[in-house]
């Protein structure tokens, strides 16, 4: 036989895209069409149901960005239609191919009850199925003029990104608002073909399976009449009923697919076009769910159930319906779907905890799955947080998009840094937003890594970011590779039936360990340094407004402000998205977020002077309260009391120019350009800098990455670096011994203080940039003399190892990382430590010098970026930074410096001491929270861990008359089969492993 494969291909889209698709609707008429703009922000539905629109022509452009424009589309049935299938079809002046990126679209019926959200994708409204001649139609559409940022030239600079900055022209062109006649026999031919095609290209040419199916479609598309194709559907249907009923091969890849719609909870759009973004697609999928049976739909991120419930009442009641009968479910068990890099150890535990909850007190529901498909990359301490939090299960796909290795496994356990480990499934099908081509499937199947012992992945199924989430057509298509020859199969299953299913076929998974690194978007860990340092502050202000207001109401009676904590930490919680935190977003929510940090520091610095002036009383002694997790200056961790400041520093001229700072434990020279020549360890007979070299280094590099401004830095960003070395300014400080340092480059300026305390091994470097260049790249170099092949980084409850070379492709993928407060590198025995107050990004080289073979060991801190997109004003302005180097330190130093940098003293006059509310024995031992139960029992709550990464046994002894000491969770429950702690009195003995996280439950007498 003749090939004649391409032909009847290329025959089939023709028909398909000319004459079979648009027979879908073969009769339509216009509705009158009426338009209000609201005038500013979006207004409740009843005002908008309630104005007076203005007629409005299909071909008129409408929609300033950022805008709201309520239409009114009004109709009657044509007579004739009686008895058929009629939808509204409603196109706004839709892109098909940005799915969630443009105007978008929630329909309502005149008593405000809403229909179904309107997208791209997804431009219908059923009116009847049958209807009514001569029925009359009136629709409401709240429509969302949001502009289109990430356009088919990505990632140029623009203005649309904040409606201060958007300008008023009109966005969108009405394209479309008619009534048609729906054929259901010529759209179910369009799917048959769409999947049998689609299907058809992935099979090998030479499959017997492949030329069945072109032989059926071309039968089918000769059964078809061109210029009847509604009458010849049917005809055609039959002919491809055989190829479509052939069951697929027992050894077939098994898909189990979730109605899905990722919607970023801010990201190319504000947070408030979130909330709509949400009861636009809930609206959708309950609809969705009304009519197919066998459908399921997952939502995660309870914040946006939160608003749902809030904002959309009567959204809210289908989607209570819909979760009682299983068929919406509630997925993640976490506030939002957040970075995972950079929140802290006990914000990344209230994730869960505010997530849970919500969806414990709202549906009775406990999530098993961690659902994070699209967060950066996952720190190696959040196993342990996910199983302390009652969960079990992890779900992600962002692993997909790395540049240089692909990840061995699919389905695998993930082992943190104490041990755990959290089964963890990456869905071959490489996307979020599947939409069941047959491409994707066959995708899935053929990228799936653990063929031979496991056979099932999961694909999350629908568009997201407003883009509509599921649609009919791939509920319809996935009916059809249900059980069919030659695909995958595929069956609508929740996400726990999934895992489930998973892990009793691969009991033996293979293990990773440590960090999941994305090795791409790694400049997410400065972009945006206010949003940054806005979370770093909240984080640590929450730590010390629940410590001093529980020490205050134990002690004095002080009201417990639960209902201020709580919101202030779901707002906490909100900006940790990993759009928000990581700096990629468009300029309105960086600009909003960094008012919301404001105001979370004015409240939460209230609550902090409300419990410390009620603990410390009514007097004039200078008191210093202590919210570090370490003692200082005499006072104990969680107390207050009179400092002692021992020892004295001294500042002196240097020869050849510049000072030096000595305080008996350091000496620290610095010279003529105010570069750190020498920091020299006293007691150690050490020198801590590079021979020839000089620290606190200032270094710019270009930055203009191939792809994703915000989001990337690439590795050729090295290949040019400027060392700022010129200074404008070198005199003495005005605090102490510390040497003022000003310097100017290109159009910004920094202004540094070098400090050094008395008594105390550790330089202070305050840095303040007023920076106002594009595209470059700020770097704060050490290049220490330390011959180490790892270094340590802090991560949520504890540190982890990366390696300081690059033997593998591995290894020098991670040319930029993440650490939490400290950087620590140490040969036996000695070590520097690097910490900071709200930086994430950094790097870490060595070389080997050719004066005497010693290793230079350079950690360099990421200060600050400028990319262009999705704000074009990125991080201009003035930044403040802390950072201090820290010789001689061994790990437990890195910990202590690193948390008293995050939590500077406060000094307080008053008349009385206050002793700690709970201390701990072991200064390995780090207490991250000390706060009153969330259940207002007044029961207190302690958190801690192992922090240096060894075994030890603690003794937690409470300062008050304990009843009851219990081993909970993060959500405060009893741990099923945790050993009950030994207990003498008010003291609590614990055994910890190494880096354990440990929540202890004391009931108060």
């Amino acid at each position: 036989m003749h090939d004649d494969r391409t032909l009847v291909e290329a025959r089939l889209k023709r028909v398909l895209d000319e004459r079979i698709r648009p027979a879908v609707y073969p009769e339509s008429v216009p509705l009158d069409v009426a338009v209000w703009h609201a005038p500013g922000e979006p207004v409740p539905v009843a005002e908008g149901l309630a104005a007076a629109p203005e007629p409005i022509e299909v071909g008129a452009r409408w929609g300033a960005p950022w805008g709201t424009s309520w239409f009114r589309a009004t109709g009657t049935v044509p007579e004739a239609w009686a008895g058929r299938t009629v939808e509204a079809l409603m196109d706004l002046g839709f892109d098909e191919n940005m799915p969630g990126f443009q105007c978008e679209g929630l329909v309502y019926r005149p008593d405000g009850t809403p229909v179904k959200g309107l997208n791209p994708r997804n431009q219908w409204v059923r009116i009847g199925a049958p209807v009514e001649g001569g029925e009359q139609v009136r629709l409401h559409v709240e429509a969302a003029s949001n502009p289109v940022i990430l356009d088919y030239h990505p990632f140029l600079p623009t203005q649309l990104g904040d409606k201060e900055t958007a300008g008023s022209a009109p966005q969108y062109r009405l394209e479309r608002m008619d009534l048609a006649v729906f054929d259901e026999t010529v759209w179910q031919l369009v799917i048959d073909l769409e999947v049998l095609g689609e299907l058809m290209a992935e099979l090998p040419v030479e499959s017997a399976r492949r030329w069945d199916i072109l032989r059926a479609v071309e039968r089918a598309l000769d059964a078809v009449d061109l210029q009847d194709v509604g009458g010849t559907a049917a005809a055609a249907r039959a002919l491809l009923a055989e190829v479509l009923s052939v069951p697929a091969v027992p050894s077939a890849h098994r898909i189990s697919a979730v109605g899905h719609a990722h919607i970023d909870s801010a990201w190319l759009w504000p947070l408030r076009e979130t909330v709509r973004k949400v009861a636009r697609t809930t609206s959708n999928m309950t609809a969705l769910i009304e009519d197919e049976p066998d459908f399921v739909f997952a939502m995660s991120q309870a914040q946006q159930w939160a608003w749902v419930k809030e904002h959309r009442p009567e959204v809210w009641a289908r989607v209570k319906k819909a979760v009682a009968d299983g068929r919406f479910v509630p997925a993640g068990g976490m506030w939002v779907e957040s970075d995972t890099n950079m929140p802290g150890s006990e914000a990344m535990a209230r994730q869960f905890v505010h997530g849970k909850r919500f969806f414990l007190d709202e549906f009775g529901i406990e999530n098993d799955e961690a659902w994070l498909p699209d967060t950066f990359g996952f720190a190696a301490g959040l196993p342990q947080i996910i199983k302390a939090a009652g969960s079990k299960w992890l779900l992600t796909q962002k692993i997909s998009w790395s540049q240089t290795n692909r990840f061995p496994h699919h389905t695998f356990r993930w082992e943190g840094i104490d041990g755990t480990r959290i089964f963890t499934h990456f869905p071959p099908v490489d996307t979020y937003n599947c939409s069941m081509k047959g491409s994707e499937i066959a995708h899935a199947a053929s990228n799936f890594k653990d063929k031979g012992v496991a056979r099932h992945s999961l694909a999350p199924t629908g568009w997201g970011d407003g883009g509509g989430g599921t649609t009919r057509e791939m509920i319809a298509k996935a009916g059809r590779l249900r059980d069919l020859e030659g695909s995958a199969t595929v069956v609508w299953e929740t996400p726990e039936r999934f895992f489930e299913k998973a892990e009793a076929e691969y009991p033996n998974a293979p293990v990773w360990v440590g960090e999941l690194y994305l090795e791409l978007h790694r400049a997410t860990l400065t972009s945006q340094a206010k949003t940054k340092q806005g979370n770093r502050r909240s984080e640590h202000l929450l730590r010390e407004a629940e410590l001093w207001a529980a020490t205050a109401t134990v002690r004095t009676g002080f009201p417990y402000p639960y209902e201020e904590l709580d919101r202030i930490w779901k707002t906490v919680l909100l900006h940790q998205f990993h759009d928000i935190l990581p700096g990629s977003s468009i300029a309105w929510v960086h600009r909003e977020a960094r008012r919301t940090y404001e105001k979370v520091a004015e409240e939460l610095d209230g609550i902090i002077d409300a419990a410390q002036r009620a603990l410390a009383g009514e007097g004039s002694a200078a008191l210093l309260f202590n919210s570090a997790p370490h003692g200082r200056e005499g006072v104990p961790a969680g107390g207050a009391g009179t400092p002692l400041v021992e020892g004295e520093a001294a500042l002196a001229p240097r020869v050849n120019g510049g000072y030096v700072l000595d305080n008996g434990l350091l000496r620290i020279e610095i010279d003529a350009r105010g570069l750190v020549v020498s920091a020299y360890d006293l007691g150690a007979g050490r020198e801590t800098i590079a021979p020839g070299q000089a620290a606190n280094l200032l270094q710019i590099h270009p930055d203009f990455p191939n792809m994703w401004d915000a989001w990337d830095v690439d590795e050729f960003y090295r290949n040019t670096v400027t060392d700022l070395v010129d200074a404008d300014e070198i005199v003495p400080g005005e605090d102490g011994a510390s040497v003022r340092i000003v310097r100017s480059f290109g159009a910004s300026r920094v202004t540094q203080v070098l400090s050094l305390a008395p008594g105390e091994r550790r330089l202070g470097i305050d840095t303040e940039v007023d920076w106002h260049e594009t595209e470059k790249f700020l770097k704060l170099a050490f290049p220490l003399d330390v011959h180490a092949d790892r270094y340590a980084s802090e991560t949520q409850f504890g540190h982890f190892y990366r390696p300081t070379h690059t033997n593998t492709s591995w290894e020098a993928a991670k040319f930029e990382t993440c650490s939490h407060r400290f950087v620590h590198i140490e040969e036996p025995g000695w070590g520097v430590a690097l910490v900071n107050d709200s930086t994430y990004g950094h790097d870490v080289t060595r070389t080997v010098r050719d004066t005497d073979s010693g290793t230079t060991t350079t950690v360099r801190v990421s200060l600050l970026r400028a990319p262009r997109f999705p704000d074009p004003e990125t991080d201009q302005g003035v930044h403040r930074f802390r950072h201090a180097l820290v010789p001689g330190a061994a790990i437990g130093d890195a910990v202590r410096e690193g948390w008293r940098i995050n939590l500077p003293q406060r000094r307080v006059t008053g008349s009385r001491e206050v002793a700690p509310l709970v201390t701990v024995d072991q200064d390995a031992v780090v207490v991250t929270a000390v706060k009153l139960a969330d259940d207002g029992s007044g029961d207190v709550v302690v958190r801690f861990h192992e922090s240096h990464g060894g075994r030890t046994r603690a003794t937690l002894t409470a300062g008050f008359e304990t009843a009851a000491v219990t081993v909970t969770d993060l959500l405060e429950r009893p741990l099923a089969g945790s050993a009950t702690p030994g207990r003498d009195g008010d003291r609590v003995t614990v055994p910890l492993r190494p880096f354990e996280l440990v929540t202890l439950r004391l009931k108060r007498a």
